[in-house]
């Protein structure tokens, strides 16, 4: 990476990289920022949450301007290929360049959102760089429930404006998000022997494009978990299937790429039922040929174990089927450019000894429909007797119609540039959300680097958007407006 430009930012990444930081175990991650803000000399605050904020006074002649807060979050997504040797907790991510495209080894890449981290260590370790006085801020366990933004207490930042530095698609400035909340659904029983005469399958799917629930939900990419679902539907009601094991999915916000379920039928149907998962995998092949091109199928035979009860078999499977997944509306506003309103991703499964676990994560820039998908699959789940627990989710990011800031990024990229960014709402959630609520008079805007299949071992960054990005928040820095 010492290769790469700017060379400052990806000094600091290569370091991020060598920092064990999944979510919720930030430890070291914490560690680091305290000393680096201690050991430049700024004021460094640590909050009960675990959120580091870092102060740096205005440059020369810029001490008028209004405090600007750059955020970012230091936990990451942790996804490897199965046959990779590694532990989030302990190893570095090992990084390879392939043209102009920054890659891991077998695992997350972490600039989801190790780059705009790096990107706020550069600013902070420059003297040469005008600004107004900054708040650089980092906070923890972004990925899997916004926690650092939630803990976060008002007065903690000060500033009047806010750059978000965790978006994936350079030339486009966010100004909106969607706010979101999750269900989990748990289906308990008593494990019971199969009936005597049965033959045992274990099916496996994988190689799906998979992606993130949010900003990849439109591209209506396969979900391992509902494919699954319609062959067991589907089998279930040709012959008495009873289903053993099911387990797909990681992450509550990632689309599920692969899966596995064991399931019996009686011995005299196998043959029909390898017959049908050879169609049925065709068929799906072919109604996903332009999004998933590497859909890899396997059905072969499995030992003998006990099953769950036909009838929670039967409600559990029914329920799948009957769980609406994917896009569910679009936004009506105009300014927001027919972008995804409301959604939803069953997102994994789990089996134990005596429960199924599912976890599904809806999303929508409209509060009220967002409690109505929440309700939708919640009513899904009920009807198939699960017991059903869902969180308090958190809020979207409204758009400022008077925002200044909006103006200032706009107008600062026609000048490098030369053309108009796209100005945009995402329909991924945002800490902007949540900051919106405990600060309402911040001003905000997101952007960073193109980045593409985060929270995916393929996660990879485009390398010279990141000078592109740097470049801009340099020129935004420069022409904040004075109090």
């Amino acid at each position: 990476m010492a290769e790469l430009k700017p060379a400052r930012v990806f000094e600091q990444f290569a370091k991020i990289n060598h920092i064990p930081r999944p979510s919720k175990h930030e430890e070291q991650m914490i560690a680091f920022l305290k000393k680096f803000g201690e050991d430049h000399g700024l004021e460094t605050l640590v909050d009960e949450t675990g959120n580091v904020l870092i102060r740096k006074p205005a440059t020369k002649g810029y001490e008028n301007r209004p405090t600007t807060i750059l955020q970012s979050h230091m936990d990451m997504v942790c996804d490897k290929l199965v046959d990779v040797d590694f532990d989030f907790h302990k190893d570095a991510i090992q990084t390879y360049v392939d043209g102009e495209w920054l890659h891991a080894k077998g695992t997350t890449l972490g600039a989801d959102d190790g780059i705009g981290d790096a990107i706020e260590l550069a600013i902070l370790d420059s003297d040469d760089i005008e600004h107004g006085p900054l708040e650089c801020v980092f906070t923890v366990d972004e990925e899997t429930s916004l926690g650092g933004a939630i803990g976060m207490k008002p007065g903690f930042m000060t500033g009047k404006y806010l750059v978000n530095l965790d978006s994936e698609e350079e030339g486009q400035i966010f100004i909106s998000c969607a706010g979101g909340m999750s269900t989990k659904a748990t289906f308990r029983f008593q494990r019971e022997d199969a009936p005597k005469g049965y033959f045992f399958f274990e099916g496996s799917l994988k190689g799906l494009k998979g992606g993130h629930s949010g900003d990849d939900i439109e591209k209506k990419r396969a979900n391992a978990i509902k494919i699954l679902a319609r062959f067991l539907y589907m089998e279930q009601n040709k012959t008495d299937l009873r289903l053993a094991q099911w387990n797909s999915g990681k992450m509550h916000n990632a689309i599920p790429r692969d899966g596995k379920i064991v399931f019996a039928v009686p011995a005299d149907k196998k043959e029909e039922v390898k017959a049908d998962w050879n169609i049925f995998s065709k068929d799906v092949e072919d109604e996903f040929h332009v999004t998933d091109v590497n859909m890899a199928w396997s059905l072969q035979s499995a030992e003998a174990q006990q099953v769950l009860p036909k009838e929670v078999s039967r409600k559990l499977i029914a329920g799948l089927q009957a769980l609406d997944n994917g896009v569910f509306a679009i936004c009506q506003d105009p300014a927001l450019n027919d972008m995804v309103e409301t959604s939803s991703n069953v997102a994994s499964v789990h089996t134990t000894d005596d429960s199924v676990v599912f976890v599904a994560s809806h999303r929508s820039n409209v509060t009220s429909n967002l409690r109505n998908m929440a309700n939708t699959v919640r009513a899904a789940f009920e009807l198939a007797g699960a017991e059903v627990e869902q969180g308090s989710g958190y809020p979207a990011w409204k758009m400022n119609p008077n925002s200044k800031m909006v103006k200032v990024a706009v107008d600062a990229y026609k000048k490098l540039f030369h053309k108009d960014p796209v100005v945009r709402g995402i329909h991924a959630g945002l800490e902007c959300g949540l900051f919106s609520e405990k600060y309402p008079e911040l001003d905000m805007v997101s952007f960073g680097p193109t980045l593409r299949h985060v929270h995916t071992p393929d996660e990879c960054l485009h390398i010279p958007t990141v000078q592109m990005v740097w470049d801009h928040l340099l020129e935004i820095l420069k022409n904040i407006p004075e109090e």
